[in-house]
């Protein structure tokens, strides 16, 4: 039986890979930054606005989807592509950041986690098999195992333990999962341990997956520590599989995970940020809120491609943003999303150019305003 997701790498830089990530739903060039569309929608675009940027994978969350409007709807609608228009690749969660990001309801067991339900506070049990049942009505192109994503703060004794129910998890996801066109991707924790790292890496891996992820990082450790943990993991992961970092989406952040051999990224940071008046521009990120820009008739990033660009000024930004008009919010968002695109198509070019390290290191400069050291790179 064909593998539903692959990876066929084009170039090498160091360990930055330039690859076609090969769905049931299309092709798509990496590295690639991932927007989220938690409740299937990336916040006020369209799918047509994803096609015309040139988003490649969409995220749903399980958790949320889950609750509302529930597996069986979307299921009956003929999977999550149909029901929310998008015919591109799409990716689900599992609701593991959830054990996470909803700590104060949720209880852990080995059977599974049991959330209170933010929407009506009404019981769900999220097993293995439920979340894998579930992705699989929802229908997505790649499903994930559930896991849980410890706090940075947690102490070795509870990421020792929580790897391994992970690991668990894992092999029951693995042995639920029977959808033949839905690939199923492994996800290594450990926290800021190297050995604990490798532990899970070596018991994730020997379960066997179509791809692999990165987890319980990003989540209020150092981006120092960040990137030594990551540096001692993704290089490690299977090299003809798809690699995945969860929950990064800062343009420098992008850009130090990529020449550590990350192909795929996510995060909800740029269309939270366009939802508070802020905006991804080469010269660094602005908030059009400031009164700097309320006379600014310039384009919002002179050397962005976007309809934004193209066709607003600073300063119309700026007063949707004041007056909270929904414009506003689509038009940052539009440009935020647009913006973590292109960048990686430039990263991709530079990779394949050989030129990657030189190239990041002058870009993160400009963006940050400051000269960068090669050992942030």
């Amino acid at each position: 039986m064909s593998v539903p997701v692959t990876i066929e790498i084009a170039a090498r830089d160091g360990e930055a890979r330039a690859g076609l990530l090969r769905t049931p739903h299309g092709g798509v060039e990496t590295p690639t930054f991932m927007p989220v569309g938690t409740k299937g929608t990336v916040k006020s675009l369209t799918p047509g606005d994803l096609r015309t940027i040139g988003a490649g994978v969409v995220l749903g969350n399980t958790y949320h989807l889950y609750l509302r409007p529930g597996p069986d709807l979307v299921r009956d609608a003929g999977g999550l592509h149909a029901f929310t228009g998008w015919d591109g690749p799409m990716l689900t969660d599992s609701g593991g950041y959830q054990v996470f990001s909803l700590a104060k309801t949720r209880r852990i067991s080995e059977d599974g986690v049991e959330f209170t339900s933010i929407y009506d506070g009404s019981l769900h049990t999220f097993t293995p098999e439920l979340t894998t049942r579930v992705q699989e009505d929802l229908g997505a192109d790649v499903a994930m195992v559930l896991d849980e994503c410890p706090p940075s703060g947690a102490d070795r004794k509870y990421h020792a333990e929580s790897l391994r129910r992970t690991a668990r998890w894992a092999e029951r996801c693995r042995a639920a999962h029977g959808r033949w066109d839905q690939a199923l991707f492994g996800i290594v924790q450990g926290g800021l341990f190297a050995d604990l790292r490798r532990e899970s890496l070596e018991r994730t891996v020997e379960i066997g997956f179509d791809g692999y992820a990165v987890g319980g990082l990003s989540v209020g450790e150092s981006r120092e520590e960040m990137l030594q943990v990551l540096a001692g993991v993704a290089p490690q992961l299977p090299a003809e599989q798809p690699r995945y970092f969860m929950g990064i989406g800062d343009p420098v952040g992008v850009l130090q995970v990529i020449p550590l051999g990350v192909d795929m990224f996510d995060c909800v940071l740029p269309t939270r940020l366009a939802r508070h008046g802020a905006a991804l521009t080469a010269g660094g990120r602005v908030n059009l809120r400031n009164a700097r820009f309320r006379r600014d008739l310039r384009p919002l990033d002179p050397e962005c491609g976007c309809e934004t660009c193209a066709d607003y000024s600073r300063a119309y930004l700026s007063h949707l943003v004041r007056e909270d008009e929904l414009l506003g919010h689509r038009l940052l968002t539009l440009h935020n999303v647009y913006f973590m695109t292109n960048l990686c198509r430039e990263a991709r070019r530079a990779i394949v150019e050989g030129r990657y390290k030189g190239w990041s290191r002058n870009w993160i400069s400009r963006y940050t305003g400051e000269r960068t050291s090669t050992g942030q790179i």
